[in-house]
């Protein structure tokens, strides 16, 4: 089981400058009882929000690669950068040890208001409120990776509002559940190991999945708050072979952005209650851009984050875009450019 693909999560040698002014803020079984909060100095002033979580990249000595250092850092949507202090850098193994090499997962929610990591002095799973800088444990069984599982073996998904967390653990066997924490009551429910979540609705009251059948098909299943299948079916190839794809509050409605073989790029909308593909639409972006995330939003709009790329296919930027699912109208909302430098980076709703 895995997360969705993250094109970003690469070793990307780069600087981060800004390429437009900030924008405005965007719009917004039973577990050991909830979340255990700490607040951690005074709240932030204003809608703080994160536009890309980044670690430094060093050159390994006698050897001839990068590696991660440094603390995990925030740069917000102000032009202002945070260092996350608390933050594990490298991973525990299942066995205990440091692995330096590697980055601990670390995920972004999708309002940049939220980020979930393992913290360094207890190695417990914490999301951080950095409006509020709140900082709640995870609960019960939730806050450490079950025995034999080393926290790079945890793939982590938050929730757009920072109000519930998906625990997909990477055990060989599949054996172990899959865990849907909500942060604010403290359940914890399972799901079944053989789905591959792929992401939250955004007001994260669904979940998407997807699952590799015998037949080598695709099946999409959207769960409710609780972990419960409330849709499920067998999906067409030109839905299943294309990413990336976002549901919708009514946990029916899927966005899925397609990538031509000449490289355009296109949106189909997918009713998977009555197994319908919509009329594809045109999206209207650079040639030089591809496709990386997509979410809803309120007004029922698509939020599109796009990577931008040189002549010999290396990531030069990213923007994110407002994007029409009825025209394929798209309007820039932030962006930002990429040089030398860093190690890894995740961006909102990672």
């Amino acid at each position: 089981m895995t997360r969705k693909p993250a094109i970003l999560a690469a070793a990307v040698a780069a600087t981060i400058s800004a390429l437009a002014a900030p924008a405005a803020s965007a719009q917004a079984r039973t577990g050991a009882g909830a979340a255990t909060e700490t607040r951690t100095g005074a709240a932030s002033a204003g809608k703080a929000e994160i536009r890309y979580a980044w670690v430094k990249s060093c050159p390994q000595k006698k050897r001839d690669y990068d590696v991660p250092c440094g603390p995990w850092k925030l740069v917000m949507r102000d032009g202002s950068t945070r260092t996350l202090g608390d933050a594990r850098v490298h991973p525990r193994t299942s066995d205990g040890k440091v692995d330096k090499e590697l980055t601990a997962p670390l995920s972004v929610s999708g309002d940049g208001r939220h980020v979930a990591y393992f913290r360094e002095s207890d190695g417990k799973l914490v999301v951080r409120d950095v409006a509020a800088n709140r900082v709640r444990v995870l609960p019960g069984a939730a806050a450490r990776p079950p025995k034999g599982i080393g926290m790079n073996d945890v793939d982590i998904t938050i929730s757009d509002d920072g109000g519930r967390v998906v625990l997909d653990y990477e055990d060989a066997r599949m054996k172990l559940s899959t865990l849907l924490v909500d942060l604010g009551t403290g359940k914890i429910s399972k799901v079944s190991p053989k789905l591959s979540i792929q992401g939250f609705s955004h007001d994260g009251g669904h979940i998407l999945a997807t699952r590799y059948t015998g037949e080598n098909t695709t099946e999409l299943s959207v769960l409710d708050e609780n972990g419960a299948t409330t849709g499920r079916r067998v999906v067409p190839q030109v839905i299943a072979n294309n990413m990336p794809q976002a549901l919708a509050d009514d946990g029916n409605t899927v966005a899925v952005l397609i990538t031509t073989s000449s490289g355009r790029q296109r949106l189909r909308v997918y009713d998977l209650d009555a197994d319908n593909v919509g009329a594809a639409v045109d999206v209207k972006v650079p040639k030089n851009e591809s496709p990386h995330d997509l979410a809803w939003d309120d007004s029922g709009a698509l939020t599109l984050w796009e990577l931008r790329s040189d002549n010999d296919g290396n990531t030069t930027g990213a923007v994110r875009r407002s994007l029409d699912p009825a025209s394929g109208a798209t309007r820039t909302l932030d962006a930002f450019k990429v040089g030398g430098k860093i190690y890894v980076w995740w961006l909102p709703g990672e």
